[in-house]
């Protein structure tokens, strides 16, 4: 079809379920396609989060995934999500996006630059004049105000203001602007802008969820099949919380029936291992497929979900892991600092206030002590909320309709 609208997308993280997370993208295009766009996603050949790395020899590597055309800039590989090379990675990802081999790719009607850092705007301005695209900024973590919160950096240092000059042209040079966050439309006003944003957030795929394959019998033999399992299944890292999951279970360590679970990799999990040595009710597993996480889940009776308290989460959140959760009707133990929880918003479980380990336990005391049909109506509770407002098919027509109004 020679109608077809094409878009990129820009995002150094973006994978698919066989590379590894993040898998917003791969699920938006997948349906963006059905709808008649062709879609190209320029991610990086590595990032912390890949579990299988694309095949990388030259300088730009073309694949096909599941429809999807893909790009991968080769960058440079490090060790933890805290290493300096991957600060250089930023910079190589950004300035490769000057290089391009157009020639070689689609020309787009719309470019969607959704990055972490906020470099990746430069070449997409370029692009877009050069190509005549319009250009969406979307928002899934507000930087550089994460990376200041989460890893107590001033406003001064000059890599932030640098991030910050960037930030400031996505926002004021951009066609429009999506996030996954309800309240960023808080954060423009402070910042001084009087700029709509289209509230598009994060989200299931129908099609995975059904079509779940079987928990792998290494796994399944390590989870107890008698015991109240309270699980996390996601990214062990800084922002997560869990040293306050870990707390709660030694709070309850005398109640021999409740079992913790987590669940994933992550620059935390050593340290975690730690806090947890003397601990007998605690279980760590490795890092599962996403094919398999609802077979998972449903080994669980309650799921955990936590974030640190700072300021920055009062604009919302959008975790994947969290519509998981819901769509598997387990209920939820909500431990984050958010004016929108969905989980309080559907009945689906338990908000307590993060870094608070007491009500923590609390939750999951309560939930323990719930009938059978009481937990089943609870989770029930958000899986109804998940499929009417938060599968990808749905999210996906939001963002047809942006495009078409642009």
């Amino acid at each position: 079809m020679s109608n077809r609208k094409n878009i990129w997308i820009i995002n150094e993280y973006a994978g698919s379920p066989y590379n590894g997370m993040e898998f917003r993208h791969y699920y938006l295009s997948k349906e963006l396609i059905k709808l008649g766009y062709n879609v190209t996603i320029i991610s990086a050949s590595y990032s912390h989060l890949f579990k299988n790395l694309p095949v990388a020899n030259e300088k730009f590597n073309f694949e096909n995934i599941d429809g999807i055309n893909y790009v991968w800039i080769k960058v440079p590989q490090y060790s933890s999500s805290h290493s300096k090379k991957r600060v250089l990675k930023w910079f190589i990802y950004a300035l490769s996006l000057f290089f391009l081999p157009i020639k070689k790719l689609t020309k787009p009607d719309f470019i969607i630059v959704s990055p972490m850092q906020t470099m990746p705007i430069l070449p997409a301005l370029k692009w877009a004049k050069k190509l005549k695209s319009k250009v969406i900024f979307e928002v899934k973590d507000i930087w550089p105000l994460s990376i200041q919160e989460l890893g107590s950096y001033s406003s001064s240092h000059p890599f932030i203001k640098l991030l910050k000059y960037f930030e400031k042209m996505s926002i004021e040079k951009s066609d429009a602007i999506v996030s996954v966050l309800p309240n960023y439309g808080e954060y423009l006003k402070e910042e001084g802008y009087n700029k709509p944003f289209y509230y598009i957030p994060n989200g299931v795929l129908l099609e995975e969820m059904q079509n779940a394959e079987p928990l792998d019998e290494k796994i399944e033999q390590q989870i107890p099949k008698d015991k109240f399992i309270v699980g996390y299944a996601g990214t062990i890292g800084i922002a997560n919380a869990l040293e306050y999951f870990i707390q709660a279970a030694e709070l309850l360590k005398n109640n021999k029936d409740i079992v913790f679970v987590i669940v994933g990799e992550g620059s935390e999990k050593l340290k975690l291992i730690q806090q947890s040595s003397q601990l007998s009710n605690v279980i760590f597993l490795p890092a599962i497929p996403k094919k398999q996480i609802q077979s998972l889940l449903q080994k669980f009776d309650a799921c955990y979900i936590g974030l640190q308290s700072k300021e920055l989460f009062k604009y919302g959140v959008s975790p994947n892991k969290l519509f998981d959760y819901m769509y598997a009707a387990k209920p939820i133990i909500f431990s984050i600092n958010s004016p929108n929880s969905p989980v309080e918003q559907s009945n689906s479980g338990i908000v307590t206030s993060p870094n608070n380990q007491q009500e923590i336990a609390n939750a999951i005391l309560k939930i323990y002590s719930l009938s059978k049909e009481e937990r089943t109506q609870m989770g029930n509770n958000g899986k109804n909320f998940v499929c009417e407002n938060h599968t990808f098919d749905k999210l996906t027509q939001k963002y047809h309709s942006l495009l078409q109004s642009l």
